[in-house]
């Protein structure tokens, strides 16, 4: 059975997301944020004021990992914890002025990363990439917890 990265959907994607990664890093770190931030405040200056479970939600990320960025945005300035004005339990991440300050040089960066990642494909060809990005995550989401066949019952004896 042969493997080969160059053909592979999931070893390109990764390797792509890796990149991407790495620019997107340079060119915010100067503004004091970190990718994970970023998405973050992606999400609450779409919608501020969301539940952590929101937020995990939203980014499809785990719970822990969410739990320590939000601490770190906390630490940094970035966002306030409020009481839910419907849930006792539940409290609301809310944006300071400090992380609205920040909301168009941060998106600027983000687009110059995009445009310099993307500066070799067609206006056409951009716009099928994306869609189809979005096809295999619509995809992907949909099916992440189905049972991976032929492993029925192996967790059990390993």
């Amino acid at each position: 059975m042969s493997f080969s990265k160059d053909a592979s959907a999931g070893y390109l994607a990764n390797h792509m997301a890796r990149l991407f990664f790495a620019g997107l890093s340079r060119r915010i770190r100067p503004l004091g944020l970190a990718p994970a931030q970023f998405m973050v405040l992606l999400e609450l200056w779409e919608e501020d004021g969301l539940s952590q479970a929101d937020l995990v939600a939203r980014l499809d990320v785990e719970q822990a990992t969410m739990a320590n960025t939000l601490a770190r945005m906390e630490r940094d300035g970035l966002i306030e914890r409020r009481p839910s004005p419907t849930d006792r339990r539940a409290r609301l991440i809310c944006l300071t002025a400090k992380a609205d300050a920040l909301r168009g040089p941060a998106i600027a960066a983000a687009q110059a990363q995009n445009a310099q990642a993307l500066t070799g494909l067609a206006p056409e060809e951009m716009a099928q990439f994306l869609m189809l990005m979005k096809k295999v995550i619509a995809t992907m989401q949909k099916t992440r917890h189905a049972p991976v066949p032929g492993s029925e019952g192996r967790a059990k004896d390993e």
